[in-house]
This record gives C-alpha cells, sequence and structure tokens, in this order.
C-alpha cells in the first residue's frame, strides 16, 4: 500500500506550527512536506526542518513561494531575480537533504502569457536543479495552458508536475489532461473543496469524486506517496489538533486502499 505524506502547514489557525508537526508524528505519518516560503514565521522552515527529523519525519518535498511569480513570464530585473530565488531555495532544500521541491507557474486569476522569456529562465532554474540531483514538479494552480506549456518545452527527467486535487475542482471545473501528464506526475496535494473556494478541507469532506481522481492517477502511473494538504481551520477546530490529524490519517489509508483497488 503507498504510504501517506501531510503537509506541515502554517496557516493552521490558533496552534503553533511546533504543535502541528507534533500532532502530525502523534497522529503516525512517517512523511512530510514542508513550505518552503520564506516568511517572517514564527518558527522559519530551518526550524521546522530540523523538529521533523528530530522527531523522525521524512521531508519528501519542499514547497517553494510563489511570491512575485507573475513576473517571470515578464521582461525585466524582477523577473530575472526570480531565477537566483528559485536557485538558491533549491539549493537550500539539498543541503537540507530535501529530494524534490514544488513550484508554481502562476499566482492570481490572471498573469502574463506564457512565452519564451519565462520559458528560458525555467530553464535556468531545472537545470540548476538537475546538477543538484533534485526533482522539480510544478503545480496546477489557476490557469490552464501553462503547465502543457512548459512541459511540452522541457523534457528533462527531472521534471514533472504536482497535481493539487483541489484546485483541480474549484478553479479547473475537474477538467485536466491527465493523459498528457502520464508518466510525470511525481507529487500529488490531495484535499476537499464545495468548489467555493480553496478550502483545504478533508477528503471526503466536499465535492470531488475520489473514485475518479485516484482512477486517473492509476492510469497516470503515478507511484508516488498519498499526501494531504490539510489546514486546521472552520469547523475543524471543534476538535483538537491531534483528533484532527489522526483523522487524516485514516482518511489517508481510506485513499490509499482505493489505490489498490
Amino acid at each position: 500500500m503507498k504510504e501517506l505524506a501531510v503537509a506541515i502547514q502554517n496557516e493552521n489557525e490558533k496552534v503553533s506550527v511546533i504543535e502541528t508537526i507534533k500532532s502530525i508524528k502523534n497522529a503516525e505519518f512517517k512523511n512530510v512536506f514542508v513550505q518552503w516560503f520564506d516568511e517572517n514565521w514564527e518558527h522559519n522552515q530551518e526550524e521546522q526542518v530540523k523538529l521533523c527529523k528530530e522527531l523522525g519525519l521524512n521531508i519528501i518535498f519542499a514547497h517553494l513561494g510563489y511570491q512575485n511569480i507573475n513576473s517571470i513570464w515578464e521582461d525585466g530585473n524582477e523577473g530575472d531575480n526570480q531565477v537566483e530565488r528559485y536557485k538558491k531555495d533549491i539549493r537550500e532544500c539539498h543541503d537540507n537533504g530535501i529530494p524534490m521541491v514544488v513550484m508554481h507557474l502562476t499566482s492570481h486569476k490572471k498573469a502574463p502569457m506564457y512565452g519564451e522569456i519565462g520559458l528560458n529562465r525555467i530553464k535556468k532554474i531545472v537545470q540548476y536543479a538537475k546538477e543538484l540531483n533534485m526533482k522539480v514538479a510544478f503545480e496546477n494552480t489557476k490557469i490552464k495552458g501553462y503547465l502543457e506549456y512548459v512541459l511540452d518545452n522541457i523534457k528533462d527527467e527531472n521534471v514533472g508536475i504536482c497535481f493539487d486535487a483541489g484546485h483541480y475542482h474549484v478553479h479547473f471545473d475537474d477538467e485536466f489532461n491527465f493523459e498528457f501528464f502520464k508518466d510525470r506526475i511525481f507529487a500529488v496535494h490531495l484535499h476537499d473543496n464545495d468548489k467555493s473556494d480553496d478550502l483545504h478541507l478533508l477528503p471526503f469532506d466536499g465535492t470531488i469524486d475520489w473514485k475518479d481522481v485516484i482512477k486517473k492517477l492509476k492510469e497516470c502511473n503515478y507511484n508516488g506517496p498519498v499526501t494531504l494538504e490539510l489546514c486546521y481551520r472552520y469547523d475543524y477546530l471543534n476538535m483538537s489538533l491531534d483528533d484532527f490529524y489522526k483523522e487524516g490519517y485514516t482518511i489517508g489509508i481510506r485513499l490509499a486502499e482505493m489505490f489498490e483497488e
């Protein structure tokens, strides 16, 4: 059966990220991913990685930040600076023993049209990652076309996608060219919503057809962990943090079993 993983979520409400990591460990998760956002958090990303390692949690990838990512598609210094920023992040993740990074290609609902300017910058980023034996997985966010453009033009074996089920549901209306990405899905973000917003609910608490999603991931030969991207907020605050992640673990097993059917 597939292994389980879960996000180290910095947006959990009314709890610290340290409490989050300990609850994830208590829930018996063995694998996590970290948010490498370079934000001014009370406990920075390096501290979070350190605690994960102390608790024996395996970090499967780091989700890099996406501030000003749209500038990567435009001419100018800001776009050039993004290349150096991501190379720095990739180097830091490599030095912390993290084998893969997840990146966005756009932010918000509008972005500059994809083209050679951005593609050439992305090629520099993924080539740098390749030199460090790191994988890069680009995530489906809010706008169609960017993933297809990048993966159609970059065939390196270290370049793939991170399939986000919540974005697929709320932003893409359950439309996605799975066949195009066959054998190139390196990671997943599994969470639910009711199409009103990107809610990061526990799977089966929203309206995603999980049987269909798992079927399509299997057809794409996805062979990585069942990775949950959950957030402790809304009605979940009525349960303890420990119970929230224990419920997440139970649901993760349910999804993993669906891969075996």
